[in-house]
């Protein structure tokens, strides 16, 4: 395995696989941060030159934590196909690059081979792609799930209606649900973040969010992100969950800092397909965000955008509905500004997809970032382009209770007709009997909530 290269007469010498990866890795605020970055253009095409003729099988054999101390690093080495993974551990990163971004390459070819690969070689290769690489490699693969209605067809762009309260306050959470529905945001989730994570909450929320949908017949999802446990004990009293979700790392450590590992999770599944309201098979929902590995010292010295592609890996074992990226909501200490944010976003759609998960992304940035509504418009465009399978709203773009920015619930419906998408099938004839779209678009009534008090 060779991890030198000589650039204009310098020789650049690199003293392990994890400190490639690091550096070929675009520039990052957390990488720097962690001491883990480039500290020169130069020596970033170095490190790409050098991952560039790094094989699949050196990236197998040399896992960014090792196996013997991490559960995930084990859940992602164990479950490669091996006749699938025979067939591709000789190709350079270089290589296997170019064979995705093939003409001829489909999207079943793809997913076939990602059940040969762990989460490093789906780093690796993310490193090498530009931008539009990125949207091109993602935008041929098609993951779908199926929770009470399918996600990710050809053609869909899904949102996931996120009514956030500062008080958990159920008069508030069911207007502002109502507001994003009349937008015709919803289709991917009902999903509301608590302020209070206890079960009392969770069921009062979950039992409001089940109304609406029986009230108003909504074919969708719906889920409190609480903690994995406490939503394990809210189901366990009977409250109308159709999936479980939790947060994630990368690494066992961040995981441990989190409150969970695969036991809990697998645990959390096995009660949600026994007890869980939804028709499945598709039960978990999880999120993740670069840089948070780093935020409890979990990162084992690992860059950022590789600790993000194991979190993927993780996923995966779980058969989940949904995974998104919170792409800019930790800050500017791991994602400085716009220029990180939408490549970051990019990178994690198409990580995702190659894993074989079903990708979504929050296109958000906090306030002490060097970032804008319109740079996350712009992402939002970029991911849609790419085949993302859901973004998240927020009323006005604006959420009180993180206190972060997304999109907002009316640019569910400009992204779908500027892209030429639709929502999810059920929701969007859902959509049609209410009046809320008429050929396929808002209609004269839509974004007014008061036409679901309307006899």
């Amino acid at each position: 395995m060779r991890l030198q290269t000589r650039i204009s007469g310098a020789t650049y010498s690199f003293k392990d696989l994890n400190e490639v990866l690091a550096k070929a890795n675009e520039e990052k605020s957390g990488d720097k941060l962690a001491g883990l970055a480039a500290t020169s253009v130069t020596e970033m095409v170095a490190a790409k030159e050098v991952l560039a003729g790094i094989t699949l099988a050196d990236l197998r054999n040399n896992p960014a934590v090792p196996y013997e101390k991490d559960e995930v690093t084990r859940l992602d080495q164990d479950s490669v196909n091996e006749t699938i993974y025979a067939e591709l551990k000789n190709l350079t990163v270089a290589e296997f690059r170019e064979w995705l971004l093939s003409y001829e390459v489909r999207g079943e070819d793809i997913i076939r081979a990602s059940r040969g690969l762990t989460a490093e070689m789906v780093a690796a290769v993310a490193k090498l792609m530009s931008n539009l690489d990125l949207i091109y490699a993602a935008g041929k693969i098609t993951i779908i799930a199926h929770c009470n209605t399918t996600i990710g067809e050809p053609g869909v762009l899904a949102f996931r209606l996120q009514p956030n309260h500062t008080t958990d306050n159920l008069d508030g959470i069911r207007i502002s649900t109502l507001e994003g529905l009349s937008y015709g945001s919803g289709d991917a989730l009902i999903g509301l973040n608590p302020v209070n994570d206890t079960v009392e909450s969770l069921v009062n929320i979950l039992n409001l969010f089940q109304e609406i949908k029986e009230t108003y017949q909504i074919p969708t999802q719906n889920c409190v992100l609480g903690h994995v446990t406490t939503q394990m004990e809210a189901v366990k009293k009977g409250a109308p969950a159709d999936m479980i979700f939790q947060s994630i790392a990368g690494s066992e450590k961040g995981n441990t800092a989190f409150g969970l590992n695969a036991s809990i999770l697998a645990e959390a599944q096995d009660l949600m397909l026994k007890e869980g309201t939804a028709t499945g098979p598709n039960v978990m929902y999880f999120e993740t965000g670069q840089g948070a590995e780093l935020s409890s010292d979990a990162h084992h010295g690992v860059d950022q955008v590789t600790m993000e592609a194991r979190c993927y890996g993780f996923a995966k074992h779980f058969n989940p509905f949904l995974v998104n990226t919170v792409v800019g909501f930790i800050g500017p200490e791991y994602l400085y500004d716009s220029q990180q944010v939408i490549r970051a976003g990019l990178e994690d759609l198409f990580m995702g997809k190659l894993t074989g998960i079903s990708m979504g992304v929050d296109a958000c940035y906090t306030n002490h970032m060097k970032a804008d509504q319109n740079d996350i418009e712009n992402l939002s465009v970029l991911l849609g382009t790419a085949g993302c399978n859901y973004l998240i709203t927020v009323p006005q773009g604006d959420d009180i209770m993180l206190n972060y920015q997304s999109l907002g619930y009316h640019e569910a419906a400009t992204l779908r007709e500027l892209l030429n998408k639709r929502p999810i099938p059920e929701f969007a004839a859902w959509l049609e009997k209410m009046g809320i779209y008429e050929d396929g678009r808002l209609s004269r009534i839509a974004g007014d909530a008061s036409l679901f008090f309307r006899k």
